[in-house]
């Protein structure tokens, strides 16, 4: 299938916020493969399980075969979703996979049984801007070499994995304080891209948010410094003077997105007053308490489903002698106990 020079899209993957595309694209037949370059592209199936693409306004919309999409070639590795990878080089024609629901596309090395075979994706050329093929590295905030020691203080929530409750609770957190007055800023610095979890931070009340994504990078797969790239997106949330900074760490804290580089950081290091544990069973509280303390990221509060209930509070109180606090049932008691350790100027009423 040919087509002309300029197309119009069906759909714009959120991927390419940085970028600010819009539905109608200049496409070239000369595609510059390389991580965070923007693809014009053709559905050519379609997926029920799995099958909508979120776009730059943060609205999911439907895939249907035949649907032209502006995507982001990036790479994934998500314990429960697609395993992909960047390919050296594409050709109009070449057949990719759509990898995340954010737009981001690359060929799908392994599949996932509960999701289902990816979206199948005919390559139709690189989307152009004034002749200049588009990658939203060239968009990405600049650089920030040490953090102001004085700047607000900064929350970390991690994960044993994904899926283990960090959005939520991250959420409940921001929302409780901020109805107590505090003005918080939020983000995101590892992970694969997306704007779901940013738009759940501003409706829960954040001032402003930003992401690894407003760092030029489709995924935090093989970042080479992450801890440049959250200094980077402190520096950005910072302009907005916020009380506290809180920033989610996605994926878990040993998976295939680099979280170390962040962990590493000593000047984001020296900046954390509050670290949240977020972990499915005990299992991995444990384990995440025995992976952080060497790395002088030890939490402070354990969250996520293994304090659905009194078995896994009363165990994790007695044995790690950390508060337990779930975010759905307790989310009073989660945002009191990490604004103490925040040593945040709030009360929270319990």
């Amino acid at each position: 299938m040919r087509f002309n020079r300029r197309i119009r899209l069906d759909r714009v993957g959120s991927a390419t916020l940085p970028a600010r595309i819009g539905a109608v694209v200049e496409v070239a037949p000369d595609i510059h493969c390389a991580p965070g370059a923007i693809i014009a592209v053709r559905a050519l199936s379609d997926n029920p399980v799995y099958g909508h693409v979120e776009m730059p306004s943060g609205r999911l919309a439907k895939v249907v075969a035949g649907n032209l999409m502006a995507v982001v070639l990036g790479a994934r590795r998500a314990l429960h979703g697609y395993m992909g990878t960047v390919p050296e080089s594409l050709a109009v024609g070449d057949e990719i996979a759509l990898l995340n629901m954010g737009g981001v596309a690359g060929v799908c090395d392994a599949p996932n049984k509960d999701l289902g075979p990816p979206i199948r994706l005919e390559v139709l050329g690189h989307v152009e801007r004034e002749g200049q093929p588009l990658n939203i590295r060239d968009f990405a905030l600049p650089p920030c070499d040490v953090l102001d020691a004085n700047g607000p203080p900064i929350t970390l929530v991690f994960g044993t994995c994904m899926n283990s409750g960090k959005t939520f609770a991250a959420a409940e957190i921001i929302r409780l304080w901020t109805r107590a007055g505090l003005k918080v800023a939020a983000g995101k610095v590892s992970g694969v891209a997306a704007q779901r979890d940013l738009h759940g931070f501003r409706d829960n009340g954040a001032v402003v948010t930003a992401s690894f994504v407003d760092c030029g990078l489709p995924s935090t797969v093989g970042a080479t410094d992450l801890g440049a790239v959250s200094r980077a997106v402190v520096a950005e949330l910072e302009r907005s003077r916020p009380d506290a900074i809180l920033l989610e760490l996605g994926d878990g804290i040993i998976g295939g997105y680099n979280t170390d580089g962040v962990l590493g950081d000593e000047s984001l290091r020296a900046r954390t007053g509050a670290r949240v544990l977020c972990a499915n069973d005990l299992v991995g509280a444990w384990g995440g308490v025995q992976y952080l303390e060497p790395l002088d990221h030890a939490p402070q509060v354990i969250s996520g489903p293994v304090t659905d209930n009194a078995v896994g509070t009363t165990w994790i109180e007695e044995h790690l002698g950390l508060p337990a606090r779930n975010a759905r049932l307790d989310p009073e008691g989660l945002a009191s106990a990490v604004a103490r350790a925040a040593a945040l100027p709030v009360e929270i009423d319990e």
